[in-house]
């Protein structure tokens, strides 16, 4: 059987306190939907035919099929047929959580992620070893690596289809487990910070006067948000092993001031104590006592002196699509120069 892509489009990311207090984008309906119709048509030309999408009450899949609609009234069949997943639509992240489930089950070959960190976690929460291919739409995109979408979705035609070896299709990523009390509550795919303010509100950070101790998956320079503040410290790639720590505090106590692009156009100075590396499978106790917990730029959860909390990094936690593996391969193979016949990638 030809393998099924499924397909989570969140259609409220990039809709919190910072698009307010920074200069974050808002991608309008129109603007992800049409996300949408490009990785449908790369998809296509892979010889993917059939896609499970996730169901919202934003207007995206109404938009798709105006897409689809006009597509087939001119006679042109450059999609696949979409199956919106049968399940209650509630317009919260429990939606995405019972897609990505679903997904699993259903034996989708991959996912595609519109969304922001919040989005891709709460996905990863769910998909098991199903392989994301992330495309950046929210606010703070530190885990999805900008790229046209376009691009995205061939790779992740040519990886499923077998058209690209798995060894060279697939990436093995880290994680961050959060642990209350012996256990697991939460995860984090970029960065776990903890604050000072007990509350979780807004839920954004955007205070680095709150910011105490970070911990970090990978520590990019290139990327905004919590990461940043890592990754202008000392780089830790995707691909190595472990992750940082970094303690952290206000720049009046004396310790060394640090600018960095904690939301979109906004620099902030952060006081950096110290830090180290964040070596995998071996659990952290934070120096915090109380205060509360933001996963991937998100406050989460809240903790008392009287709770206990641990992170532990864990290597190979779940796959990705290498999208630039697999265009590579592409390229060097010349997958594209002609129509290749799609096979069942084997697991």
């Amino acid at each position: 059987m030809a393998p099924v892509i499924g397909i989570i489009a969140n259609p409220v990311s990039a809709r919190d306190i910072r698009r307010v207090v920074a200069n974050a984008a808002n991608l309008q309906i129109t603007d992800r939907a049409n996300i949408v119709l490009r990785v449908l048509a790369a998809l296509r030309a892979c010889g993917v035919t059939d896609v499970l999408m996730m169901p919202e009450h934003g207007g995206i899949g109404r938009h798709v099929a105006r897409g689809l609609s006009r597509a087939a009234a001119h006679g042109e069949a450059p999609y696949p047929t979409i199956h919106p997943l049968p399940m209650p639509v509630t317009g919260t992240v429990a939606d995405t959580h019972r897609a990505a489930d679903a997904m699993r089950r259903a034996g989708v070959a991959a996912i595609v992620v519109l969304g922001g960190d919040g989005t891709h976690r709460a996905v990863v929460a769910h998909c098991g070893a199903v392989p994301v291919a992330g495309i950046s739409t929210g606010t703070n995109n530190a885990f999805p690596e900008h790229r046209e979408p376009t691009i995205t979705g061939l790779a992740t035609g040519l990886a499923v289809t077998g058209q690209v070896p798995a060894e060279i299709a697939f990436a093995a990523n880290k994680r961050i487990d959060v642990s209350l009390n012996g256990r697991v509550e939460e995860i984090a795919l970029v960065d776990v910070a903890l604050v000072t303010e007990r509350y979780v509100g807004a839920r954004a950070l955007w205070k680095p006067e709150s910011f105490r101790e970070l911990f970090v998956t990978f520590a990019d320079p290139e990327v905004i948000g919590m990461s940043a503040i890592a990754g202008l410290l000392e780089p830790v790639t995707r691909e190595e092993s472990g992750g940082l720590m970094v303690r952290l505090g206000t720049p009046a106590s004396g310790v060394t001031v640090l600018r960095a692009p904690i939301a979109p156009g906004l620099m902030a100075s952060v006081g950096v104590a110290d830090w180290r590396r964040m070596p995998a499978g071996v659990p952290f106790v934070p120096e915090v006592k109380a205060g509360s917990i933001a996963l991937d730029g998100e406050r989460e959860i809240a903790f008392s002196a009287q709770d206990r909390v641990s992170l532990t990094l864990r290597d190979d936690a779940f796959r990705t699509v290498n999208v630039g593996g697999c265009m590579q391969h592409a390229a060097q193979h010349r997958l594209l120069t002609g129509a290749p016949a799609p096979v069942t990638a084997e697991p």
